[in-house]
């Protein structure tokens, strides 16, 4: 009962209402602009909140997060430019429909299914994720480690035939996280004599400097085509109705299931789920020669699935203390910062924290319906907005935001250093999701590393413990996947130039 007075006692006060719409807002506009998305506005905002209470910043990140997952498919429907990676997928049949003069039937799917992904990934977070600490405390640090080393190597698993370069922007990331006092013995490592650095690199920095700056800075130097434009006249009424919803149950329930699954994978996220859950609904189609034509369920399908991680993002967040994705892992830092650890044992210091997120989730997700329902033909608008504009806004923010976590130009400077890094790697083809998700686990990883060596001291231990060693032989294997499939189409070839 007390946690239900603290989220009511949170939703009653006028500031935390008025900046949960107004980042719903905010969201809405990252996400639907192409190159942006909810995961920027994040980084962007996140200094901001850093003299907020935790109920305050809780409210205004998700709102900002799950704001910006909502707003992406607007992009992808009425331009064919997906508004970030969540919403590629949406684009191979929401833009046809809108080519068809079905732009608000394409909308209002995407409406609908951002919600119920939303929603419901928020209600099954809250009844799951509890009963998950509860399994995590029966993990001592060979199976954080483990986990940790798992979360790494699956996003390693995804890089398409670039292992190697993922490794290597993994490697960066780990080795970022390693600047500052050591966490054993406190020795001071890689700061060359700088007072700066001996707290370590700012996340924030790091982030800003490598995703967003660099971002930005690539774009202004290859110029901007001009935007299409859209046609808003066939945008009338809601555009779709209550048969059309229930005539696509099994594809939603299949994509929700997609979604909060592979939410709950470390590192994975929605970028993933809306293709999966795309070539799901294609495969299991009647008629799968119509996706890529403007078939409805190729918009219901990744919009369900992107929208669901969220939920199953937050699970292993606060569960396991580690990250479901890029952005989980910006509120882990921004929470940290709040004097709040997650990990299993948040449920028992501060349990009404981790409801007021899911909440917050489930809140945000009716207000974006609202407002999407309301803004849907203001949006065509929105995109028009000239993007040398717009960038020019987003990297003074970003200078502001790197100046007011320390009160530092120092940090603007070292911005401005990871911005030219993030330029590096892009030109090399480096992926940043590695580096990202290193860079944050790489404390947690090394810390529980040294205790387990502290414990036993040997190596062993890692594969002898039964969850530890099925989670070590997953990343292994992980790592070794792409040449094992190379070594066995090998095999099969001989064996059928043999036969033949």
């Amino acid at each position: 009962m007390d946690i239900i007075g603290y989220i009511l006692e949170q939703f009653a006060q006028p500031m935390n209402i008025a900046l949960l719409v107004g980042a719903n807002i905010v969201g809405l506009i990252f996400g639907a602009i192409p190159g942006l998305s909810g995961t920027m506005a994040v980084m962007l905002f996140m200094p901001l909140t850093f003299a907020m209470d935790a109920g305050t910043a809780i409210i205004f990140l998700i709102s900002l997060w799950v704001g910006g997952c909502s707003g992406a498919f607007i992009g992808s429907i009425l331009l064919g430019i997906p508004g970030s990676a969540s919403a590629v997928s949406t684009c191979f049949d929401g833009y046809p429909m809108t080519k068809k003069g079905q732009a608000g039937k394409a909308l209002a799917i995407g409406m609908v299914a951002s919600f119920t992904g939303t929603f419901l990934s928020a209600i099954l977070g809250a009844l799951l994720s509890q009963f998950i600490a509860g399994i995590a405390f029966m993990m001592g640090p060979w199976e954080y480690f483990a986990l940790c080393f798992v979360a790494i190597t699956l996003v390693l698993a995804i890089s398409k035939g670039q292992m190697l370069k993922g490794l290597a922007s993994a490697s960066i990331g780990l080795l970022l996280s390693t600047v500052g006092f050591s966490p054993i013995d406190a020795e001071p490592r890689f700061v060359f004599g700088n007072m700066h650095l001996m707290g370590g690199l700012s996340m924030t920095v790091v982030l800003l400097g490598i995703f967003a700056l660099s971002m930005m800075i690539v774009e202004f130097g290859k110029g901007f085509k001009p935007v299409p434009k859209v046609d808003t006249k066939s945008i009338k009424g809601f555009g779709i109705t209550f048969r059309e919803i229930r005539g696509q149950t099994v594809n939603i329930i299949r994509s929700f299931l997609i979604g909060l699954w592979i939410g709950f994978l470390p590192g994975m996220g929605p970028g993933l789920s809306n293709l999966v859950a795309y070539s799901a609904a294609k495969a299991s189609s009647k008629e799968p020669e119509t996706f890529g034509q403007g078939n409805p369920a190729g918009v219901w399908a990744p919009e369900v699935a992107n929208n669901a991680a969220i939920g199953g993002a937050l699970i292993p967040m606060t569960a396991l203390g580690i990250p479901g994705d890029s952005t989980t892992a910006l509120l882990i830092g921004a929470l940290t910062i709040h004097g709040l650890e997650m990990g299993p044992m948040v449920f028992r210091n501060s349990g009404h924290i981790v409801y007021l997120m899911f909440a917050t989730v489930a809140i945000c997700a009716l207000v974006a319906l609202l407002m999407q329902a309301v803004g849907m033909r203001v949006f065509p608008h929105v995109l028009r907005i000239p993007y040398h504009y717009m960038y020019s806004a987003l990297i003074v923010i970003a200078l502001i935001s790197a100046y007011v976590e320390s009160a530092s130009i120092y940090k603007c400077g070292m911005m401005l250093l990871f911005g030219g890094i993030g330029i590096i790697m892009g030109y090399c083809g480096l992926p940043t999701s590695p580096l990202i998700l290193s860079f944050i686990l790489g404390p947690i990883l090394e810390l529980n590393m040294l205790k387990a060596f502290q414990y036993t001291g040997t190596v062993a231990t890692f594969f002898t413990r039964p969850i530890s060693g099925i989670f070590m032989v997953i990343g292994i294997g992980s790592i070794f996947s792409p040449i094992l499939r190379k070594l066995w189409s090998a095999i099969k070839s001989r064996k059928q130039a043999n036969t033949a």
